[in-house]
C-alpha cells in the first residue's frame, strides 16, 4: 500500500489552537488575493519532479487532501490537481480519495462537484455543536452550519463521512460532552475521530494559557472524558482501531491506516512529510519533508528544485521503535512480521513487560498482533514509553 498527501495552505482564518503551517488572509486583504494561482503552479512542478524518483511500479490506493482548508478551492482546482496526479502516478480505481472540509467553505453544489470529481470521503472539521465552543475555539461556522453540512454531503452522494470533534474544552463537563455525542450520533458519521484539546507552542491558545486568561481542565478529567468517548462510541456500533479514531464496520481510514502501518507515502506542499520504506538508498528507509514557508516552497520550484528543507534515514532501531509506537497507537504490533522485519521476539524481548499488561488487561493477543485494549488506550503514551526504555 502506497499513499500520496498534499497539504494546501489556505485558511479563511486560524484558529486559535491549530500550529499546522497555513496562511489565511490578514486584515484588508480578500480570499480570493490569497496566492492560490502561484500555489498550483507549484504544485503541480512538484507533482511532475516527484514522478521522477521512486514511483514506477508503484501503486497508490489513497489519496489525501489536508491543510489547511482544501475545501476553499474550486472544484476546477482540486479537479486539475487530481488530474496531475492521475497523470504522473498509478492511482487504483478503487483508491480512497479524502478531501479536509470546514462548514462554511462548502454548499450542496460544491459538494456535489467534489463527489463528480472521485471524491469519495469527506473529513469534516466540525470540533463542537455548541456554538459557544465554536466562537471559543475561533472557527468560523455554527453547529447548524456544521450539521447542514454533514447532511448535504450524504444528500451529494458522499457514502464516506467522518467528522472531528475535540473534548476537554476548558469548564466542558460530563453531560455537555455527552451532548455533543447525541448531537453527532443523529447524523450517522461513518467515521469519528475525537481529539482532546492541545496547546501547541506558538499559537495563540498558548499564550492565552501562558497569561491565565485560559484556564485547562486537569489530567483526571481529561481523562475521564476519553474513558466516557470510548465508552459511547463503542457502545454505539463504532470500532476504535487507533487512539483517537472510531469507525463504522467498513469505514477505517485507508489513508490514516498508511501512516500507522509504516507503508510508503509521498507528501506535496509546504510543510508536508515523505516517506519511503523501500527507499533505493543505501542508508535505509527515508523522510523528508518540505519547507514550511509558502513563498520559499514556489520559489524553489519555480527554480526547478524540490521544496525539501529535510531529510533523515531511519536506522533499525529507530524503526524498532515507531513500529512499537504506531502499532500499540492504532490496531496492534502484527508479532509475526515484527519478528520478520526485525529478527526479534517482541513477546520474549519484553517478556516481563508484555506479562503485566495482559495480567491487568491494559493489553491482548488476537489473531497474532499485541494491541491495547479500552482501558489500555488511556495508557497508551506511557506504555509505548515503557517499551521503548
Amino acid at each position: 500500500m502506497a499513499s500520496l498527501y498534499l497539504h494546501i495552505p489556505f485558511c479563511e482564518h486560524k484558529c486559535i489552537y491549530c500550529d499546522f503551517y497555513s496562511i489565511a488572509p490578514s486584515d484588508g486583504l480578500a480570499r480570493s488575493e490569497l496566492p492560490t494561482g502561484r500555489f498550483l503552479e507549484a504544485l503541480k512542478k512538484e507533482i511532475e519532479l516527484r514522478s521522477t524518483t521512486g514511483s514506477a511500479g508503484v501503486s497508490y490506493e489513497t489519496v489525501f487532501f489536508g491543510g489547511g482548508t482544501p475545501s476553499l478551492l474550486s472544484s476546477q482546482e482540486l479537479g486539475a490537481i487530481l488530474g496531475h496526479l492521475a497523470a504522473k502516478y498509478s492511482i487504483e480505481s478503487n483508491a480512497e480519495i479524502t478531501v479536509e472540509t470546514n462548514p462554511g467553505t462548502v454548499n450542496r453544489q460544491k459538494l456535489q462537484e467534489f463527489r463528480s470529481l472521485g471524491i469519495n470521503r469527506l473529513s469534516i472539521g466540525v470540533q463542537s455543536f455548541h456554538d459557544d465552543d465554536l466562537q471559543f475555539l475561533t472557527r468560523i461556522h455554527s453547529s447548524q452550519t456544521a450539521k447542514c453540512c454533514v447532511r448535504e454531503a450524504y444528500d451529494s452522494g458522499f457514502e464516506n463521512v467522518s467528522i472531528d470533534l475535540i473534548f476537554s474544552l476548558p469548564s466542558q463537563t460530563r453531560d455537555r460532552w455527552i451532548s455533543n455525542l447525541d448531537q453527532a450520533m443523529e447524523l450517522q458519521p461513518t467515521h469519528i475521530s475525537c481529539y482532546s484539546l492541545i496547546v501547541e507552542a506558538n499559537t495563540p491558545l498558548f499564550r492565552m494559557v501562558e497569561s491565565k486568561q485560559v484556564s485547562l481542565l486537569d489530567a483526571d478529567t481529561d481523562a475521564e472524558l476519553y474513558e466516557l468517548t470510548i465508552s459511547y462510541l463503542t457502545g454505539h456500533g463504532y470500532e476504535q482501531y487507533e487512539v483517537s479514531n472510531f469507525a463504522k464496520p467498513g469505514f477505517k481510514s485507508r489513508h490514516n491506516k498508511s501512516y500507522w502501518d509504516h507503508t510508503d507515502y509521498v507528501g506535496f506542499g509546504p510543510s508536508a512529510h515523505s516517506f519511503s520504506i523501500r527507499s533505493q538508498h543505501a542508508e535505509g528507509p527515508e523522510r523528508s519533508w518540505n519547507v514550511a514557508n509558502l513563498s520559499d516552497y514556489c520559489s524553489k520550484l519555480e527554480k526547478g528544485q524540490l521544496p525539501v528543507i529535510g531529510m533523515e534515514h531511519l536506522t533499525i532501531d529507530q524503526l524498532i521503535e515507531e513500529e512499537i509506537f504506531l502499532g500499540l497507537r492504532s490496531e496492534g504490533i502484527d508479532l509475526s512480521s515484527f519478528r520478520t522485519k526485525f529478527g526479534k521476539d517482541l513477546m520474549m524481548e519484553h517478556e516481563l513487560r508484555v506479562r503485566d499488561l495482559l495480567e491487568t488487561s491494559l493489553a491482548v493477543v488476537e489473531k497474532g498482533r499485541l494491541r491495547l485494549t479500552s482501558k489500555g488506550y488511556p495508557l497508551c503514551d506511557e506504555i509505548c514509553a515503557s517499551f521503548l526504555s
